[in-house]
């Protein structure tokens, strides 16, 4: 797609204002652990809107996460996450990304934000690609999107790491972050 990309180039494109469904979305990332496999996780708790402006260059995102619903399937890991070490949620309860810019990026979108953790505010883009616009079964509409990019956890201050006896560290500073959203049109 070029720069010029419009509306009708993409099925059932709607312009709107669209809420994320929690329940049918997923914020995920993975980390380098150990220097020999990754860890994954997600966050459970997390809100949301999108605005598919007359183009789909003229949208944009804002979105909330709760720091504290950290999930890798396993409690003293979460508990260490939460804790100073990490994202010291006692201090910092939320992590907020809002968008910048769309542009077009091959079949996809390229979104251009900004990432806020532990006070710091970085600029982080994602790739985005558009999984369809219909009807959903009750009556409303829905839209889905995949988006992913990479942050370097240190340059937020996410910090803590260990080194390991054979060389290396613990953890790996680069976090892979994969989302999975539904969004529903706001009635309007």
């Amino acid at each position: 797609m070029s720069d010029t990309t419009t509306a009708t180039t993409i099925p059932g494109y709607i312009a709107g204002t669209w809420t994320i469904d929690a329940v049918h979305s997923e914020v995920g990332f993975s980390i380098r652990h150990m220097m020999v496999s990754k860890v994954r996780g997600k966050f459970t708790q997390f809100a949301g809107e999108l605005v598919t402006g007359a183009s789909p260059l003229e949208s944009s995102v804002s979105a909330t996460i709760e720091l504290s619903s950290i999930d890798t399937g396993n409690t003293d890991r979460d508990n260490h996450v939460r804790s100073a070490d990490f994202f010291n949620v006692e201090s910092h309860t939320q992590m907020t990304y809002t968008s910048t810019g769309v542009r077009a990026s091959g079949s996809d979108f390229i979104l251009d934000g900004e990432l806020t953790l532990k006070g710091v505010t970085k600029s982080v883009p994602l790739t985005l690609e558009l999984g369809g616009f219909g009807p959903d079964a009750y009556g409303g509409t829905r839209a889905g999107f995949t988006a992913t990019g990479e942050i370097s956890r240190s340059d937020f201050g996410v910090d803590f790491n260990a080194a390991l006896e054979a060389g290396g560290v613990i953890l790996g500073d680069k976090v892979t972050i994969s989302m999975e959203i539904e969004a529903v049109l706001n009635a309007g």
